[in-house]
């Protein structure tokens, strides 16, 4: 037993590295005999303001449960994004459904110019210039979709190097 309160002791100093930015919070009700019955659906976006982000969706009948098991799967579906100079490599459009997100890179002291889902992504992945557009279908689940298809799709400097297959100072000049 005393094993395991040490690593309890010891596990939020390890969670600081990541920042938690809750998205959306729903609660429905299913009717029953005797009244309501309340379940919390919570949907989450973490990050290490290095480049790595993830999202999780969990639900529970209790809304600090429901977090913790989106937080919980949102580690698990960590992501890089690429960052050059404090913002996005280039331009870039995403799709999930009916929603669609543009994201753009931004000069410095420009700031996030973003709304709901995006700029949670944003901030917790350690962007602090870009321009963004949602577009379509403003579900916070699907344009958050849209905006983790951006990152998927977002190649930096290294990758498209060893795609051509030439060295970084030959790309940037």
């Amino acid at each position: 037993m005393e094993h395991s309160r040490d690593r309890d002791r010891n596990s939020p100093e390890k969670d600081k590295e990541f920042i938690e930015k809750l998205v959306k919070l729903n609660r429905t009700a299913k009717v029953q005999k005797g009244g309501r019955r309340f379940s919390f659906s919570a949907l989450t976006v973490i990050g290490d303001r290095k480049g790595k982000v993830g999202y999780g969706f969990g639900k529970a009948n209790d809304v600090s449960e429901a977090i913790r098991k989106s937080v919980e799967k949102a580690k698990r579906n960590m992501v890089m994004l690429p960052i050059k100079n404090g913002t996005i490599p280039h331009e870039i459009q995403g799709i999930f459904k009916a929603s669609r997100v543009i994201l753009k890179p931004a000069c410095s002291g420009t700031g996030i110019i973003a709304g709901g889902p995006v700029r949670a992504i944003m901030e917790a992945g350690g962007v602090t210039d870009v321009l963004s557009k949602s577009l379509g279908a403003s579900s916070q689940y699907n344009v958050l979709k849209a905006t983790f298809d951006c990152i998927s799709k977002m190649m930096d400097a290294k990758t498209i190097a060893k795609n051509r297959g030439k060295p970084i100072k030959e790309l940037w000049g």
